[in-house]
């Protein structure tokens, strides 16, 4: 791993919503200097999970303005990142290290990816955002709640042959659910209809309350075929 510079794992994955063990994860990645990066787009937001508890270095929310959070000595890895720990010339010398301490990649990010290359939100997707905080304790609550139930009820369903949720028993990451998430499981899960593709998509199609989306974390509810979309080219989940 020397020759890396972040190591980049979702904490839970899609689609199998497998999850892993940050903490082991953040051992091997910090005994060689590398900082660990979490992707939590299915945390909401770290209503879930806060990985920075757990070891993480770097943050990365689903959310318009681009969040990211960082606690870290950077000034201890100046060969592996030396824009962060040396003068930048584009701002009149300023070391961002010593400007901003551990939250030196987040402005780093914010003066230069985000004037230079673009991506960041419009005053109104920001405005957008603040105002879905201040429900999402609220709405994600609901979510979770019926998120386990539907696919409890799937799982138990006779034309279901395989359901994948981190809160049933039977699912791999069952333990480590349970080590990590200690207020829900999350709002999204999967499942497969006996018959294959072809009957997976014709349960889709005949759905009346769900609409065919590929986002996640909006207040309907959505349901999407992967392997006819996002995820065709994956011969096996």
């Amino acid at each position: 791993m020397r020759a890396q510079k972040p190591f980049y794992i979702e904490f839970i994955g899609n689609p199998m919503y497998n999850v892993l063990d940050i903490e082991r994860i953040a051992e091997v990645a910090h005994a060689d200097g590398v900082p660990q990066l979490v992707d939590n787009t299915f945390e909401a937001g770290g209503y879930l999970i806060r990985p920075i508890d757990h070891g993480a270095d770097i943050v990365l929310h689903s959310a318009p303005s681009g969040l990211a959070i960082m606690e870290r000595r950077w000034e201890e890895h100046a060969k592996r990142f030396p824009e962060l720990v040396q003068p930048h010339p584009g701002y009149h010398g300023l070391c961002f290290v010593e400007a901003f301490g551990n939250v030196a990649y987040a402005y780093a990010v914010r003066t230069q990816a985000f004037r230079d290359v673009g991506g960041n939100a419009s005053p109104f997707a920001a405005f957008l955002l603040i105002q879905g905080l201040e429900t999402l304790s609220l709405r994600m609550e609901r979510h979770t709640q019926n998120a386990f139930a539907l696919a409890n009820y799937l799982n138990n369903h006779p034309r279901v042959q395989w359901v994948s949720y981190p809160d049933i028993p039977s699912h791999p990451s069952y333990d480590l659910a349970k080590q990590y998430l200690k207020k829900d499981f999350g709002a999204v899960f999967s499942f497969i209809a006996k018959g294959g593709p072809d009957k997976s998509r014709k349960v889709v199609d005949s759905l009346q309350l769900a609409n065919q989306l590929a986002n996640v974390g909006d207040a309907k509810t959505l349901v999407i075929t992967p392997c006819l979309y996002h995820a065709f080219a994956v011969k096996r989940f």
